[in-house]
């Protein structure tokens, strides 16, 4: 389940329903699918993936004119992994929405609201889907054990591209993951 934290206002939410009502405010789709729900295993191949989810890809192409689907698997092992991820951590936008379903593994989005609101950081994992919507000043980072699988949904056949801001908002934020285990539960009423 998605963490989101807001180091400004000192505040994190991680539950489901207050994650995805927060990300509503800020424009962002956020669902939360049951991982393993598929009948995928370990190492599964990308087209058995995207075949195990084709019904939720079909809806999701549907509904936001997403035209084609891959599997992104990032891993210690990959190479040339550190100068992959300098493309990912640093603050861009896209001309397209970013859309991810999360089938393995933990990663860091951290937005930064174009109206002043404060940056925020959604720590994703398997079975988080969200839709970052194209425009949105962001930037992504893995956690520690530096794995993430997705499936990522593109409106153009080209993939994306990123705009680099240059703005250094991102040097200000550490990527920091701590999963929904770190935060003990809220008191009742709260």
């Amino acid at each position: 389940m998605a963490v989101v934290r807001i180091p400004e206002e000192n505040r994190s939410l991680s539950d489901a329903g207050g994650v995805a009502a927060y990300l509503a405010t800020r424009g962002i789709d956020y669902e939360r699918w049951a991982p393993g729900d598929r009948g995928l295993t370990a190492g599964a191949t990308a087209d058995a993936i995207l075949r195990a989810y084709s019904d939720k890809i079909d809806q999701l192409k549907a509904q936001g004119g997403y035209v084609t689907a891959d599997v992104i698997d990032v891993n210690p092992a990959t190479p040339h992994l550190d100068a992959m991820l300098a493309r990912f951590n640093a603050e861009h936008w896209h001309d397209e929405d970013e859309v991810r379903l999360i089938v393995e593994g933990r990663g860091l989005f951290h937005i930064h609201p174009a109206d002043g609101g404060p940056v925020f950081a959604i720590e994703v994992e398997a079975g988080d889907l969200i839709r970052v919507p194209r425009g949105t000043h962001h930037w992504f980072d893995l956690c520690s054990d530096r794995r993430i699988r997705a499936i990522r949904l593109f409106q153009d056949v080209s993939g994306w591209t990123p705009h680099y801001t240059n703005s250094g908002a991102d040097k200000g934020f550490q990527p920091l993951c701590f999963g929904p285990q770190y935060f003990p539960p809220s008191p009742a009423g709260a």
